[in-house]
């Protein structure tokens, strides 16, 4: 064991047994570097990254290739998901040194913590086109003690040069509606027609541009946003990259047709799609698209969900295939927990074989294509191959038997797959993403469940969602907010919470406690928004350019505090809170509130004008911006059946532009936070709605035709016919 058996995270706990004499990321191995005078190989990873595992067997579990990185470096893993702040250093320079990045990344640093050769996976030794890794220790310890002054003046001069890029933002103006436009046609550039999402392979989901091209569509009323994004969400519904036996997505598809996906399951991704799929069930009025968020959230309840109520982090991509012989000894491999031979299917369903063969595309050679290390030879990943209709008529079987006969299978296969070895489950529960998936539970419960007495946009007349929600968020209240420092912790795992938090921590968990508050109305979501909101602008705000830094700056180590301007798989923090103070703003009437989001659109002009498909949620926000948020404020006691048909007439619509504000009977404390709703009553004794704007609201009322009719007028005016 090596000093990482010291460490929380499971990334780290991975490699506390390799020969390799790892340091974590801290002082120690920064004064080691020092005192011995030799660099650093810096190695940056996460607990469920398929190439970090090959990495691993094939150097660092090496004897030979650890002597080297003993004898002539100071080996130092950093967990991204812990620390993306440094994650984030080291990336700008692999990416403006070698044109691309992906983890594992391996950069080599003066012991001042200068980065000055850099790349990602290297083989054990030269293949593919790539040097190998033995090669490469080698040549850079040749380097260091022959040519280190040229090593040290590259480093320094790199260092700088990113350091200067970093910072090189200035102030534009605030961006009119043209450029929601324009980045929208570029979209439609790049849209795949015949198989949904933008570009070719790999397709990865980017839930933020889906829900800009949303909101391009319900502020402008042009159909091709729309239609771009529900073609996308529907081809990955269909697709390989949705687990279509235990729910949930995988992370990217590996091909253009969104059949076979890199098979790691991340909790951000579920959480964003869950949202995506929400705002389509409602834009389009199908049910599909509502139960497809309900079977992503059914996933992560039951495999994501810690016992507290936090949610992990991740599922590995890798298992030990079930038909190898033991665990212990076997090697993992690529989506061998998700994968089936028609053989199998053949003896699990008997008579429904032949349903499930024809409805998931499954050959008896095996649908999956060939891959370079022979783990998909003969095995099949499901996908939506036929529509239950052709299925019925290709058996000459009723509908409603097909169906019967498909929930059966998978409910069969489900049981099966749960016998087979499961893959490596990464339990640190980190704020950022807890954030993410509370907001989207909220909204679940909002969309699908918070009126149950109305029309359903899933079928289910349960409430869990809200529980979940609920509880999660009280969660990182208790277990990840330092009330004597006033810090938001990063990760919690195995009963510490640690790493004070960055702004993503921050900007995320007021998202979530937004959208909990827009679900129940509980004034203590809002007030902790509001806290949140002002503890992360002393942290983090840039009082100079606008937007938020994703550090603090107190941390010596982190060499460049950098403010994020890519909206990836997880959007930044700038773009969420540009979000979440419009809102905030639109809720309180405070001002500092709207100038810090108008700065902050100000300081991102140049992203949203010249590379928009890069920030699509910032144009998110911008788009909010434009369009002008509304309150509707719903006067009445929550669980009663009045109540239940406004939320369901509010919930049947695709209202971006709409704060949703619940108030009981008597107001009390929400009224001290927001007192524009301290007169609001209920009429006749029912539930009543109030659509308002900049505080000033129309006619009250609970007939349901005049409500509908006042969430629907605003926008006429603005749309293009």
């Amino acid at each position: 064991m090596n000093r990482l058996a010291r460490e929380k995270s499971p990334y780290l706990l991975q490699h506390a047994n390799n020969p390799v004499d790892w340091y974590a990321w801290n002082e120690e191995a920064f004064q080691a570097a020092r005192e011995r005078d030799v660099p650093i190989f810096l190695s940056i990873g996460y607990s469920t990254c398929h190439w970090c595992h090959v990495m691993e067997h094939e150097s660092f579990e090496d004897a030979s290739i650890a002597a080297i990185l003993n004898r002539s470096f100071v080996p130092v893993k950093v967990d991204r998901e812990e620390r993306p702040d440094v994650d984030r250093v080291y990336m700008t320079f692999v990416q403006a040194t070698t044109g691309s990045g992906g983890w594992p990344m391996s950069v080599w640093l003066t012991p001042d913590l200068k980065p000055f050769f850099a790349g990602t996976y290297f083989p054990p030794s030269s293949r593919w086109g790539r040097p190998g890794f033995t090669e490469v220790l080698h040549e850079i310890a040749r380097m260091w003690n022959e040519e280190r002054s040229k090593v040290v003046h590259s480093a320094e001069s790199l260092t700088e040069r990113i350091r200067a890029f970093s910072a090189n933002q200035s102030m534009g103006s605030i961006p009119g509606p043209n450029v929601l436009d324009a980045a929208a046609a570029q979209w439609a550039h790049t849209f795949d027609a015949r198989s949904g999402g933008f570009g070719s392979a790999p397709k990865f989901p980017r839930p933020s541009e889906l829900l800009f091209l949303l909101r391009e569509h319900a502020r402008s009323g042009e159909a091709q946003p729309r239609d771009m994004c529900i073609a996308t969400l529907t081809a990955m519904a269909q697709g390989g990259m949705r687990d279509h036996i235990g729910g949930g997505f995988h992370r990217y598809s590996v091909d253009a047709e969104w059949r076979i996906p890199h098979f790691e399951k991340m909790l951000y991704d579920q959480a964003q799609l869950v949202i995506a799929y929400l705002e389509a069930a409602q834009v389009s009025g199908n049910p599909f698209y509502g139960e497809v968020a309900a079977d992503t959230i059914a996933y992560v309840l039951r495999d994501l969900r810690d016992r507290e109520g936090g949610f992990y982090s991740a599922e590995d991509a890798d298992s030990v295939p079930p038909e190898a012989g033991d665990p212990a000894l076997a090697r993992k491999m690529e989506g061998a927990f998700y994968l089936w031979r028609d053989d199998e299917i053949q003896q699990l369903l008997g008579d429904r074989a032949d349903f499930a063969r024809i409805r998931f595309g499954i050959r008896p050679q095996g649908n999956a294509p060939a891959d370079p290390q022979g783990e998909f030879v003969g095995k099949n990943h499901l996908f939506i191959a036929r529509a239950i209709g052709d299925v019925a008529q290709m058996t000459g079987t009723p509908e409603p038997e097909v169906r019967q006969a498909l929930d059966e299978a998978r409910r069969v296969l489900f049981e099966a797959r749960n016998t087979r070895p499961r893959p490596h489950l990464d339990d640190k529960i980190l704020t950022a993403w807890n954030g993410l998936m509370i907001a989207a539970l909220a909204r679940a419960h909002r969309v699908l469940q918070a009126g149950a007495q109305g029309e359903s946009l899933s079928g289910s007349h349960e409430r869990p969602f809200w529980r979940a929600a609920v509880q999660a968020a009280d969660f990182i209240l208790t277990r990840l907010w330092d009330e004597s420092r006033q810090t938001l912790q990063r990760r919690y795992r195995d009963g510490e919470a640690a790493i004070d938090g960055y702004a993503e921590d921050y900007a995320y968990m007021i998202r979530a406690l937004l959208e909990l508050f827009q679900s129940d109305g509980d004034p203590r979501w809002l007030e902790w928004a509001l806290r949140l909101q002002r503890r992360q602008d002393e942290l983090f705000w840039d009082a100079s350019t606008g937007g938020w830094f994703s550090t603090t700056g107190a941390d010596s180590s982190v060499l460049l505090r950098l403010k994020e301007d890519y909206d990836g798989a997880e959007p930044t923090p700038s773009s969420v809170s540009a979000l979440n103070v419009l809102e905030l703003y639109h809720l309180t009437g405070t001002a500092a509130l709207l100038e810090e989001a108008e700065r902050t659109f100000a300081a991102f002009a140049s992203h949203m004008a010249q590379v928009p498909r890069g920030v699509p949620m910032m144009l998110a926000a911008l788009s909010t911006y434009h369009a002008g948020l509304r309150q509707v404020v719903i006067v009445g006691d929550h669980a009663a059946e009045d109540t239940g048909r406004l939320r369901a007439a509010i919930a049947r619509r695709f209202l971006p532009f709409f704060l949703t504000v619940p108030v009981s009977r008597q107001a009390g404390d929400l009224a001290r936070l927001l007192p524009f709703v301290a007169d609001m009553k209920a009429i006749d004794n029912r539930a009543t709605a109030y659509v308002c704007e900049h505080f000033t609201c129309q006619r009250p009322t609970n007939d349901l035709s005049v409500l509908e009719t006042q969430l629907e007028s605003r926008f006429r005016g603005d749309r293009k016919e």
